[in-house]
């Protein structure tokens, strides 16, 4: 019986061989089954430990960890975005550092951790910057007027890779739809300014809330665009106007820094001024102005200058770390 089963399994394998060694689909999907040179398989894994180099990554690891921050209230800027944690994955690290080679710097492998308090935690509170530890700003550029700036400052934002959050006057988006969808295809945000430019603080509850909600609604009809910030005009607000955003599902956003640009100032002093006073967190008013439009590519070149990300308002205020793509 042995015997039998012997002599047939080494008929199977003359078959094999034969059918391999011949033309046709089966001997190339043999060829293709074949090892190449140069790609990595599981047999090529090390076997051997290194143990200098886990503990490079392990003392690079601790170097590297940030505690997560969280979201508070301040007496002076109300509400402060948190800002998450940070560690090395070790394991992931070092398994993909012995595949590499130690010819290869080690790329580090990181997991973010989320605070205990986010800013969605805080309640019905205005917000006036991002978080001191996250070292990005933004640009958020209120559109109520001054079309003929505006492609000119696309443009520059276009070359100079920064994208920046427009804070739409629904009124005027009624009537710039066109335009306003120009600056949504070039990645920008789109956000809310209310409707006709009010004091937002001495409307009724109705009114305030008909002012940013026809806008909120403007925003989805004509751009898709699904709205997140309030910002108020002017920057007149009161608690009631920053309840009603909340109901709304906004949060009321202010600003840290102001460039005046709506007095006409030099281009060269809104350069000066940004550039001397802008710090991680820091969000940064404009319009679409002829002095800040003559200034915008100063401003950038000043603020990437001082080691720090330009981001929209929604990255400058999420929790999201700011990581190293690699770390030798």
């Amino acid at each position: 019986m042995k015997t039998e089963k012997a002599a047939l399994v080494l008929a199977c394998i003359a078959i094999v061989i034969g059918i391999g060694s011949s033309r046709g689909p089966v001997k190339d999907m043999l060829a293709q089954m074949r090892l190449q040179s140069g790609v990595p398989v599981w047999s090529n894994a090390p076997k051997q430990q290194d143990d200098a180099l886990r503990r490079q990554i392990e003392s690079a690891a601790a170097k590297l960890a940030a505690t997560p921050v969280d979201a508070t209230v301040d007496r002076v800027w109300k509400a402060i975005p948190g800002y998450n944690g940070l560690e090395v994955d070790v394991e992931t690290t070092y398994r993909d550092a012995l595949l590499q080679g130690r010819t290869t710097p080690v790329k580090y492998v990181y997991r973010q951790i989320a605070p205990k308090v986010s800013l969605d935690d805080l309640g019905a509170q205005p917000i006036y910057r991002g978080n001191p530890a996250k070292p990005m700003v933004s640009l958020m550029i209120n559109v109520a007027w001054g079309n003929q700036y505006i492609k000119p400052m696309l443009d520059i934002l276009d070359e100079e890779q920064v994208k920046v959050t427009f804070f739409l006057d629904g009124s005027w988006l009624s009537h710039n739809v066109e335009l306003a969808a120009e600056m949504l295809k070039r990645g920008h945000e789109m956000e809310n300014h209310a409707y006709t430019h009010p004091n937002m603080s001495t409307l009724s509850q109705d009114r305030a809330t008909a002012e940013i909600e026809k806008t909120q609604k403007l925003l989805k009809q004509s751009l898709g665009v699904t709205n997140k910030w309030f910002a108020p005009p002017s920057g007149d607000f009161d608690q009631e106007t920053v309840e009603i955003a909340s109901r709304l599902g906004l949060k009321t956003v202010l600003w840290t820094l102001d460039t005046v640009d709506w007095r006409n100032p030099t281009p060269e002093s809104i350069i000066a001024k940004i550039t001397a006073k802008v710090e991680p967190g820091t969000l940064i008013l404009m319009h679409p102005t002829a002095s800040s439009s003559k200034a915008l590519r100063g401003m950038i070149r000043g603020i990437k200058g001082k080691g720090l990300k330009l981001g929209t308002v929604s990255q400058t205020l999420s929790a999201e770390r700011l990581t190293p793509s690699t770390v030798e």
